[in-house]
């Protein structure tokens, strides 16, 4: 006996993802509902690469009672409205917005970091999926503050578009077309123009200068990893259609080699080391696309303070930043708690 899922969103960039990392990774599904809004009741929509097809359904009128999980890619303005109805009916909501992440009745979860912190899912039956750039860089980071303790962390962060959506990915299309024939390349979806461009600037501003992404990474990375390890982010938007990069320094309470770092890297769950000092021998976001590794390359040591390490992290962000987390999650639930597949 399998689980009945829900993936809501299921016509969006994460949704899709969420549908074909559910059939690749074979999830124990009897059943699962496709749910978006209006506009695209009735249309039909691929599951992976199986051949099956499944209809959309309206969010607005679709009864959770009876269905085991629900993983949400809907934005936090829809799952204010639909997570709360969901666990009042007995369905476990898997969030990948922001909107409860940093509540304290709703785990924050990233399997590979901090498994055990499900258990407390049962407050509002509600599980929170991180911001996308931070749940690469806590798997990179975990092995290493287990062995060494990190003290603080500094992190640029180098964004692929389609972490603002199909609009995000469509921007930098158009503009990349439009400047190749000589046409204007103005922006829309994003601040300034985003192709042959870099911008510092993701979400909105806050009162000390930094934006929303940035104090994300830094309150979630203290809720997932350690709330003592100081974080301070630069969040950029960069001309990548997908794949997330981070330029990480760390600073240790213990030494740490470059060379233990590698070692430890290497056996991490969730990690991929590939670093050769040669032409080509590290990660770019292109090679990672499709893929459910977080890759990390570059790693040496930092002479500039005691036990200082950096390293360049790189991850499909519509994977394991957003749909493959979530999958991941189902699967800790199910296995720790649920338990209805063999």
């Amino acid at each position: 006996m399998g689980y009945r899922v829900v993936v809501a969103g299921a016509t969006g960039n994460v949704g899709r993802e969420m549908l074909n990392i559910l059939a690749e990774r074979e999830f124990p599904a009897d059943e699962i509902a496709v749910l978006a809004s209006s506009r695209s009741t009735g249309d039909i929509i691929d599951f992976g690469e199986t051949g099956k097809t499944l209809k959309i359904q309206n969010i607005d009128h679709f009864d959770p009672t009876g269905w085991d999980m629900a993983l949400f890619a809907i934005g936090s303005e829809a799952t204010a409205i639909h997570a709360p109805r969901f666990a009042a009916a007995g369905c476990t909501v898997i969030d990948n917005s922001s909107l409860y992440r940093m509540d304290p009745d709703v785990p924050l979860i990233v399997p590979e970091v901090n498994p055990d912190a499900i258990n407390g899912y049962t407050k509002k039956n509600i599980i929170a999926n991180p911001n996308c750039s931070t749940a690469q860089m806590v798997v990179a980071l975990k092995p290493l503050h287990d062995a060494a303790t990190i003290k603080r962390v500094v992190v640029a962060t180098y964004q692929s578009v389609s972490g603002a959506g199909k609009a995000g990915m469509d921007e930098l299309f158009e503009q990349s077309r439009n400047i190749f024939v000589g046409d204007q390349a103005e922006p829309s979806k994003f601040t300034k123009q985003i192709a042959f461009n870099v911008i510092p600037h993701i979400d909105k501003f806050l009162e000390d200068g930094s934006t929303k992404e940035e104090w994300k990474m830094v309150v979630e990375t203290k809720k997932i990893l350690d709330p003592k390890i100081k974080v301070t982010a630069t969040c950029v938007r960069v001309p990548v259609f997908v794949g997330h990069s981070e330029a990480i320094n760390i600073e240790f309470e213990d030494e740490i080699s470059a060379a233990k770092a590698k070692s430890i890297l290497r056996e991490a769950p969730g990690v991929m080391l590939v670093d050769k000092h040669e032409d080509g021998g590290y990660v770019t976001p292109v090679e990672c696309v499709g893929e459910y590794a977080t890759f990390v390359s570059r790693v040496r040591e930092d002479s500039t303070v005691d036990n200082g390490l950096s390293l360049w992290c790189v991850s499909d962000n519509l994977r394991k930043g957003a749909a493959l987390n979530a999958v991941q999650i189902a699967e800790l639930l199910g296995r720790r708690h649920l338990q209805k597949a063999a």
